[in-house]
């Protein structure tokens, strides 16, 4: 089993980064990869850190995978990350 990277977005320096961070989040678990991530991954959790280059925040979202559902995941939705 493994940590996987499924997410990440940006925020701007905003006041309550974790209220600004729940409708992305949303929209990104009602995706066929979020749901999939959803009900394969053991313990899906999300990170805000702060974004120095940006002085906003960044927001991942990260989970632990089997062997088997981490192969289907990089083959079938495994894209190039996007930066702020």
């Amino acid at each position: 089993m493994r940590k996987v990277l499924f997410h990440s977005f940006c925020l701007g320096d905003v006041e309550d980064p974790e209220l600004y961070a729940a409708v992305p989040i949303l929209e990104w678990e009602k995706t066929e990869v979020g749901k999939w991530v959803m009900e394969h991954a053991h313990d899906p959790t999300f990170h805000i850190h702060t974004d120095v280059d940006t002085y906003g925040f960044k927001v991942t979202i990260t989970g632990v995978l089997e062997e088997k559902d981490e192969v289907y995941y990089r083959l079938k939705y495994d894209l190039p990350s996007t930066h702020c």
